[in-house]
């Protein structure tokens, strides 16, 4: 499918560049009956413009955590602690009414079901206009204008009329083309993307990734998407991060770190991955063992018990994270 390309570039097309956001030894907890539980454990990276960068890992490693606690939408009995700056500005921590003006502006998110992120008492054409009247302080006419050439350029059909409609009355991937709409109206530096095709079929996925892609490049927008979905992130993907425990076992650029993996759990997740050019006479590889207890923070590597590397080392003491300045690795037993 052929998307529409957005027509308003920024700075007359000039595609920006450097570091736009820095996090520094990351911690995200939550308060319980049972005390506290540490979902993210001390993670740090930094995103440049106009780059896409995948967050991948199995269910519970902190991958959504990360991306809510940058947006200041933790749930209330989470906190966060380290260091996250948005063009040099200290974000974590920021008030509410700080954080408003920032989110939608300089960074947005998409989040998994669009069905429960959009009001379904509102028509798509007013939750669409007060994202521009409040943040760019257009009229109500200049705000509806806008809003349909955005829909037009996420390919909705017959985007004049169909504004006016609710969310109950378009698809899942036409909800979901919506959000994405919604959350580019103001051109914001950064695009958060949870999971936003889960629930859609494979051709539906198929064109809002290359959607996504498409903004990228057009607009120099910076894209973190998280997914277990390691095909997307192939296909899509600039530089990986994979997670595991709350902590980045290993990071690089998407061609390198699949073409050599170098982290055991890395190494695990590519295999576990079905691929149509090998045979695997009907079984397919698994990692052995369950992911970890969010409330147990490992003194060493948290994929110690499932490893098939592990040292006695690799149980007590945390691995040093290697650095070449292009790929990451936090492993006893492997070097960059």
């Amino acid at each position: 499918m052929a998307t529409t390309k957005i027509a308003e570039r920024p700075a007359a097309g000039i595609r920006p560049s450097g570091t736009i956001l820095e996090v520094n030894d990351l911690k995200v907890e939550f308060r319980t009956d049972s005390g506290k539980v540490a979902a993210v454990n001390g993670v740090s990276f930094a995103l440049n413009a106009g780059e896409v960068v995948g967050i991948v890992g199995e269910s519970g490693s902190g991958k959504s955590q990360i991306l809510m606690t940058i947006m200041g939408l933790l749930a209330k009995n989470g906190s966060g602690s380290g260091s996250v700056k948005l063009r040099g500005q200290e974000i974590l921590g920021m008030k509410d009414d700080e954080l408003d003006k920032l989110r939608g502006a300089s960074m947005s998110m998409i989040f998994q079901d669009p069905m429960t992120s959009l009001n379904p008492f509102l028509r798509v054409s007013t939750q669409l206009t007060e994202v521009l009247v409040k943040h760019r302080g257009m009229g109500q006419a200049e705000a509806m204008k806008r809003a349909i050439e955005m829909l037009d350029a996420v390919s909705i059909p017959d985007a004049a009329k169909r504004i006016r409609l609710y969310p109950h009355e378009f698809s899942g991937g036409m909800r979901q083309r919506v959000m994405i709409s919604m959350a580019l109206l103001c051109q914001p530096s950064i695009l958060f993307a949870d999971e936003p095709t889960t629930a859609l079929d494979v051709t539906v996925q198929a064109q809002i990734l290359d959607l996504m892609k498409d903004l990228s490049a057009d607009l120099g927008t910076t894209v973190v998407l998280v997914t277990h979905d390691l095909g997307v992130v192939a296909s899509l993907c600039d530089r990986v991060i994979v997670l595991y425990g709350g902590r980045i076992m290993e990071s690089g650029p998407a061609e390198d770190l699949f073409a050599n993996p170098k982290h055991p759990y890395t190494r695990g997740l590519l295999a576990s991955t079905p691929r149509l050019d090998e045979q695997t006479h009907g079984e397919l590889h698994t990692i052995p063992g369950q992911p970890p207890a969010v409330a147990k923070e490992a003194l060493g590597c948290p994929f110690e018990p499932r490893c098939e590397f592990r040292e006695p080392r690799c149980k007590t003491v945390r691995p040093v994270i290697q650095d070449d300045g292009s790929r990451t690795v936090a492993c006893h037993v492997v070097s960059l």
